[in-house]
């Protein structure tokens, strides 16, 4: 099964031709995620090739425009486009209230059906699980509330060695037990322990999105080991007066946090426009964390 996220807006405060702004799609053992959702969302998934309708859930990291204005707009297509299963999103307090007025005011009576749940301030906690699956929620520090998410599988079952459980005669009736970490005897009394057919299940993946947000080490317990991690890098280190100001990174400070972490890889994004490249955000970064990566609107990584 597949764990893969595509960044589908890279820049920060305002879309421009080169960069959008803040959206991640997370296909996640066939649930399909969307993170924040910046103006112009919806043309990004056109251009890549990602599916509106196959969204389950939408986690919105904070409500400033950048993250949320392409939301109504998605919603509204999603309508228009005839979907009728549910939907799921999750955010900040007061996303109710900005989706309701925003609906009520251009005369939209009914949508599909939408299931909205409201983070409290400085929530951590898991807010999402099912047999697959699970999203934990931390909070960050920005100007407002600002919620970090972690999207992780589930440990599987075991895995079978098809050639030596072949070997045994043993009929298939028997493979979820031994998958299950079961010894088995069957109906004519032969035994057989499940670790001499199965291998140990896969390590859980894990994906961690850090939305805009000043250094800050307390989120170090939430992110712990994660494989793949994304962390705003809105400046450059010489800019770190304003970054510290604004309550944004800098490109060294996530690559702090990885470090610190312990993080796989660490992918940079949120560049200020004032940036026409974002080459010295990796060079900056890979003094500290050298897997850090820069993408382009589009890219995807395999978890």
């Amino acid at each position: 099964m597949s764990f893969d996220v595509t960044i589908l807006g890279t820049g920060s405060a305002i879309p421009t031709v080169k960069r959008g702004t803040t959206s991640h799609y997370v296909n996640c053992q066939q649930r399909h995620i969307l993170i924040d959702c910046g103006e112009g969302t919806q043309l990004q998934m056109r251009k890549f090739k990602i599916k509106f309708q196959q969204i389950d859930i939408i986690l919105i990291s904070h409500l400033h425009g950048d993250h949320i204005f392409g939301l109504p707009g998605l919603l509204s297509t999603m309508q228009l486009l005839g979907r009728e299963h549910k939907l799921k999103i999750i955010g900040p307090t007061g996303i109710k209230r900005l989706l309701k007025v925003q609906f009520e005011e251009v005369g939209t009576s009914k949508l599909f059906p939408i299931e909205i749940e409201e983070i409290e301030e400085d929530t951590t906690a898991l807010i999402f699980e099912d047999k697959c699956i699970e999203i934990s929620t931390f909070p960050l520090k920005h100007r407002i509330q600002t919620q970090g998410y972690k999207i992780q599988e589930k440990l599987g079952k075991r895995r079978l060695l098809k050639d030596e459980f072949d070997r045994t005669g043993i009929s298939v009736a028997y493979i979820n037990k031994l998958l299950s970490g079961e010894d088995v005897i069957d109906n004519e009394g032969r035994s057989l322990k499940y670790k001499e057919v199965t291998l140990p299940p896969k390590p859980p993946k894990s994906y961690a999105f850090c939305s805009d947000t000043a250094f800050h080490l307390p989120i170090l317990e939430s992110i712990e080991n994660v494989d793949l991690l994304y962390h705003e890098a809105t400046f450059l280190d010489h800019e770190s007066d304003r970054a510290a100001t604004t309550f944004h990174s800098t490109a060294k400070q996530a690559a702090t946090i990885a470090l610190k972490a312990n993080a796989k890889r660490l992918v940079l994004g949120h560049f200020s426009a004032r940036y026409k490249s974002a080459k010295n955000h990796q060079t900056e970064a890979q003094t500290i964390f050298e897997n850090t990566f820069i993408p382009k609107d589009g890219e995807k990584y395999v978890v």
